[in-house]
C-alpha cells in the first residue's frame, strides 16, 4: 500500500473533485429552502467546476474486488429530484437533442433536470460517502468507478442540463 501522502486517493485533483462533489450534495440536499433564482444561479456554478474537476483526475486502478457500497436511499434520491422539480415547475422538461436513442426516433425525446441532477448527486454522495469511510482501497475504488460513471453517463447527463438551465437562468434575468 501506498504512503497516505502519496496515494492517489490523497492528490490534489482527487481532493478538489471530491470536494465540489460534497459542496453539491450539500446544497442539494437543501435545495427546497432556496428560490428558482438562487437555485439556478448556484447550480450553474456549481455543475461545470464538477465536470472540470472530474476531466482533470487522473486514471487509476482499482485496488479491491468487491462491490462499491452505495448509500443513497431511494427516498434521498427523490426527495433532491421532488425539491428540483417543484422549483422549475413545468420548466423541469426539456427536449433532448443528444441521446443515443435520438438517432433511431423520429419523436422528440423529453428528459428532466430534476432527474438528471438526482442521478447526478447519486453518484457524488455515494463517492462522499465511500471518502467518510478513510480506508484508502474503498475510497480509491470509489473515486475510479464514480470516474468510469462519469464517462459512461453523469458526465452526459451535466452537459445535457446546462443547455436547458442555461436558458431559464437567462429568461429569469429578462
Amino acid at each position: 500500500m501506498e504512503n497516505s501522502n502519496t496515494h492517489f486517493v490523497y492528490q490534489q485533483p482527487a481532493i478538489e473533485f471530491v470536494t465540489v462533489a460534497v459542496q453539491l450534495c450539500i446544497y442539494l440536499e437543501k435545495v427546497a429552502e432556496y428560490e428558482r433564482e438562487d437555485f439556478l444561479d448556484k447550480i450553474l456554478s456549481i455543475l461545470p467546476l464538477l465536470y472540470l474537476k472530474a476531466r482533470l483526475v487522473p486514471k487509476s486502478d482499482l485496488e479491491l474486488d468487491g462491490y462499491i457500497e452505495q448509500f443513497v436511499t431511494e427516498q434521498e434520491y427523490e426527495d433532491v429530484r421532488q425539491s428540483i422539480a417543484q422549483i422549475l415547475g413545468t420548466d423541469d422538461t426539456y427536449l433532448e437533442v443528444y441521446m443515443e436513442d435520438m438517432r433511431y426516433s423520429d419523436e422528440p425525446i423529453t428528459a428532466f433536470i430534476s432527474e438528471n441532477i438526482a442521478d447526478i448527486y447519486q453518484e457524488m454522495k455515494d463517492l462522499a460517502c465511500n471518502y467518510q469511510t478513510q480506508n484508502e482501497s474503498v475510497m480509491n475504488d470509489a473515486l475510479v468507478a464514480c470516474l468510469e460513471a462519469f464517462e459512461q453517463h453523469w458526465g452526459q447527463k451535466l452537459l445535457n442540463v446546462l443547455r436547458p438551465l442555461h436558458a431559464l437562468s437567462l429568461s429569469n434575468d429578462e
